[in-house]
């Protein structure tokens, strides 16, 4: 874990809303990038859903720190913040809440894209489990493996390769440390 001094706070003062990411975007208006934007614009996702070390898509933006993980733990705000970025990619990607699980949502036909082979997507989807884990939001993080785990296993029921096993594995190791109790690392862009 990288813990390069204030890394951790541009990760904090963005979620707080007081500073914007390296592209002068504050979190509000990242969430509400229309998904075409979300879709062609790259360089955001790792300020939404942060991670230890460094991005190869975007080296510039902030890695987490102890502090930044600990503040995320302990302050509600952040973590009601954190669940609006997840919310606004479940939408995305064509799922939703119901009760406590992840589902489908009624346009998830007209936004399953990002169900092709080596779909950026998936990379973005294994650093969402991830950050989730490590900034207390195991629930959710279990929530939206479980989701992309059904839509993985019903790929391969009906013959599509959709999603590679490789990919599931990612995220199969993205959330492995929940049984154990810690967040590890694994791949991400």
């Amino acid at each position: 874990m990288v813990d390069s001094p204030g890394e951790g706070a541009r990760i904090i003062a963005f979620y707080e809303g007081r500073a914007p990411d390296d592209r002068g975007r504050f979190l509000d208006e990242m969430l509400r990038f229309d998904n075409r934007q979300l879709e062609r614009v790259h360089d955001f996702i790792q300020w939404l859903f942060p991670l230890p070390e460094p991005s190869g898509a975007n080296p510039s933006a902030p890695v987490l720190d102890q502090s930044a993980i600990e503040q995320f733990r302990a302050r509600p705000e952040l973590r009601v913040a954190l669940r609006r970025s997840l919310d606004r990619m479940l939408a995305f990607y064509g799922l939703r809440w119901s009760d406590e699980r992840i589902v489908r949502n009624e346009q998830f036909g007209e936004r399953d894209g990002w169900l092709s082979p080596g779909n950026h997507n998936h990379l973005r989807l294994t650093r969402m489990v991830r950050s989730l884990c490590f900034l207390g939001e195991r629930d959710a993080a279990r929530a939206l493996f479980d989701a992309l785990s059904n839509i993985y296993h019903e790929e391969r029921r009906t013959g599509r390769d959709r999603i590679s096993e490789t990919t599931f594995q990612y995220w199969k190791a993205a959330i492995e440390p929940l049984s154990r109790g810690a967040p590890r690392g694994g791949g991400g862009n």
